[in-house]
């Protein structure tokens, strides 16, 4: 019987994940998370064989719940669910410690195939974004958002999604004098001096919802 744990702030997501095991031979039991504490709360007093991340969990990034629940359990498989098909965000959920990386718009089948992989011990990415990691690994001219670290990484892409500096703060609880300094660290590695810029960027490389 395999014990899954849906973390995703969608109700009809979750339902959805759940009906995919619901049609596959064999017994498959469920708990559901909306929330980083909800997930936290359910890790900590159950065992489970896999968790299915969303990428985005609200305004927190699915990067730092992958990060929170590794340090609870830190052999738990988890496989990331995502909407973003861009290599560098399975990069970086694969370098978090993610066992998997597949995107909300894979045909049912690949998922179970996923989980089935993880829940063994392997890892899974879908052929197509394992072929861009390949390519992508080979090619020495990177983009400059690949230099920026996991939160530097998320604070560009609150600033791009129109947030201010407060409002970010609030959002990855940080003061605003922290946030302005990862502000700063951005800015100099991307070489750009405003917020228009930066959103610019964001937008051209997909890296915004």
């Amino acid at each position: 019987m395999k014990r899954i744990l849906i973390v995703d702030d969608h109700e009809v997501l979750r339902e959805g994940v759940k009906r995919v095991f619901d049609k596959q031979p064999g017994t498959a039991t469920f708990g559901e998370a909306s929330t980083l504490q909800e997930a936290q709360r359910l890790v900590r007093e159950q065992d489970w064989d896999i968790v299915v991340l969303d990428i985005s969990l609200g305004d927190r990034s699915g990067l730092e719940v992958l990060t929170e629940l590794k340090q609870i359990r830190p052999r738990l498989p988890v496989l990331i669910l995502s909407m973003h098909s861009g290599e560098q965000f399975a990069r970086r959920a694969l370098k978090a410690g993610a066992s998997g990386y597949i995107t909300k718009d894979s045909p049912r089948a690949e998922l179970v195939k996923a989980v089935d992989k993880v829940m063994s011990g392997g890892r899974y990415i879908s052929p197509t974004l394992a072929e861009k990691l390949i390519f992508d690994f080979e090619d020495t001219d990177r983009p400059p958002h690949e230099a920026l670290s996991d939160r530097e990484f998320e604070v560009l892409r609150l600033i791009a999604s129109g947030k201010t500096v407060s409002e970010i703060a609030v959002v990855l609880s940080l003061s605003d004098s922290t946030i302005s300094t990862y502000r700063a660290r951005i800015m100099e590695k991307m070489r750009m001096k405003t917020n228009a810029e930066l959103t610019h960027y964001a937008i051209q490389n997909k890296l915004v919802d």
